[in-house]
């Protein structure tokens, strides 16, 4: 497979959100604005560039017994970066996103990535994989959040464009995750020609 299909295979046809339909704790609960989606998303590429291509590395070391839990320590060493990370330069982010950023350690995601590329591929088509996955993540938070947040405020990434009188509460709060999330399915299966 070329690199370039590799990434496409993440944002298109593997579409952790979309098609998959993956990760829906993180997706529903922090796609309130789009700036939250941004940030979850990228938290979450890091994570899954650099633990695939770290299991990649090791997989021949890890005794196949211990293989699920050796890879969610490695796992958990990135998110403990990205953690530190975002509460020493981006607090009020990182307060907002609360408790989700240590969950990423369980996402089926990260570690289905992990058990199903990184434990069977080498290096470059492993970090290429967390590319593709992590930008259809990302791609997805982010266009989740932007829905959300210019139906529920009127604001597009924190910028006001209409009266926040006029925006639908609805939309910020969680009903609101599940309708747009459906819709933006039901748009995506359209597009591809998807049945239902």
């Amino acid at each position: 497979m070329k690199p370039l299909d590799i990434i496409k295979n993440g944002i298109i046809t593997e579409n952790p959100i979309f098609v998959l339909l993956l990760g829906m704790c993180p997706t529903l609960a922090t796609t309130s604005s789009a700036e939250n989606g941004l940030a979850m998303g990228l938290a979450t590429t890091f994570v899954l560039i650099c633990s695939n291509s770290v299991i990649s590395l090791i997989k021949n070391l890890i005794p196949d017994m211990v293989r699920i839990p050796g890879y969610i320590v490695v796992i958990a060493g990135f998110v403990t970066v990205v953690q530190m990370l975002m509460q020493a330069y981006l607090p009020d982010l990182y307060k907002s996103l609360g408790l989700f950023i240590p969950l990423i350690v369980v996402n089926c995601i990260v570690l289905g990535r992990a058990e199903a590329v990184a434990a069977k591929n080498n290096l470059v088509h492993s970090a290429l994989d967390g590319i593709g996955i992590g930008l259809g993540f990302t791609f997805s938070l982010t266009l989740l959040g932007m829905v959300r947040e210019l139906l529920g405020t009127g604001k597009f990434f924190g910028i006001s464009l209409f009266a926040e009188g006029y925006g639908a509460l609805l939309f910020v709060l969680a009903p609101g995750a599940f309708i747009v999330l459906g819709y933006l399915i039901a748009l995506v299966n359209t597009i591809s020609g998807k049945k239902s």
